[in-house]
């Protein structure tokens, strides 16, 4: 073979590769979004740490950074103040949007809260709901989901708007343990995981699920930054979609889902797999709002008082970003 034949033969190979590999699709880099949870252990809420360790969310091209906050009110600031994309919450937090917090819901991704319950401690005198009127009862933070479900419970009972005393003590597992041994309270509104954990050592138990008391109101709730919204709302529909596949996984796969729960919440799977089954009915498949919920957050926002009158809720949520 002749030498120029030889160096054509060459010029037309490394054509040939350099065209195909500017032909390739380049790979398409993940896009960070910073997730601030507004409690480390909810069972609404840790459905982000299910898709997260899956690989849900990058496979749909995106990078998460998770923060756990102690309350509803830490998430808010967080979300004020710039520093997160996506607020992992309560429908409750909906009223902020209304006060101007730069954010919107998104999806309703629990309607129900039966993973939610009134503890008191293990040794405590106070056996029925009725006996807790009066009493001192731990909220994780004012204007918080928890600080709504106390005052719904006097709204039921008939107690009046003193007829218990909250206290903010955070959302954190160790809270109420250290503020039962202290006898700081005499009841708190937690997860029920956290009571099952307490009966374990004698610390606390279950009073009695919230569920007794209150309907549907977006008990988990996802909101998004208006800077996210307007500038890479592409990044929020991919989210979303994440997410969505991620509830279809939890509802379909208890055995993987109550392990990567009690790798997060530290609680035992064998608490987890109880509590996979008392919650399994509060997942929403489509993220959409629930017309009752939204009815009866309504009328929270005013009863926390957040907010003087009762919003247009339509402006506090959109759909826009679900999947068609």
């Amino acid at each position: 073979m002749g030498r120029s034949h030889w160096r054509g033969t060459l010029g037309a190979a490394l054509v040939a590769t350099i065209a195909a590999a500017i032909a390739l699709p380049a790979a398409s880099a993940e896009t960070t979004l910073t997730v601030g949870k507004a409690a480390a252990n909810a069972d609404a809420i840790i459905s982000v740490n299910v898709g997260d360790r899956l690989g849900i969310f990058k496979k749909h091209g995106l990078d998460l950074k998770i923060v756990n906050f102690t309350g509803g009110g830490k998430m808010i600031q967080a979300m004020t103040a710039g520093a997160i994309d996506i607020g992992d919450g309560a429908g409750t937090q909906m009223a902020f949007v209304a006060k101007g917090v730069p954010m919107k819901a998104v999806c309703e991704n629990t309607s129900s809260l039966p993973y939610f319950s009134i503890g008191v401690p293990w040794d405590s005198p106070i056996k029925t709901k009725e006996q807790l009127k009066g009493k001192k009862i731990g909220i994780s933070s004012v204007g918080s989901l928890t600080d709504w479900l106390a005052q719904e419970l006097e709204r039921k009972e008939g107690w009046g708007a003193n007829g218990l005393t909250r206290v903010a003590i955070g959302s954190g597992a160790a809270s109420p343990v250290a503020a039962f041994r202290d006898h700081l309270i005499d009841a708190y509104i937690g997860g029920t995981t956290t009571f099952l954990k307490m009966a374990e050592s004698k610390v606390g138990h279950v009073l009695l699920p919230v569920s007794d008391f209150v309907g549907n109101m977006a008990s988990g709730t996802l909101f998004a930054s208006n800077h996210l919204i307007e500038t890479d709302p592409e990044a929020l529909r991919a989210f979303l979609a994440g997410w969505i596949e991620t509830t279809a996984f939890i509802r379909s796969h208890k055995a993987e889902t109550v392990k990567i729960w009690s790798e997060v919440t530290g609680f035992h799977e064998s608490i987890m797999s109880q509590e996979y089954d008392i919650v399994l009915g509060m997942f929403n498949p489509s993220c959409k709002f629930d017309p009752d919920s939204l009815t009866n957050l309504r009328r929270s926002f005013v009863e926390l008082k957040l907010l003087d009158a009762s919003p247009d809720m339509s402006t506090l949520y959109t759909e826009a970003y679900l999947p068609k």
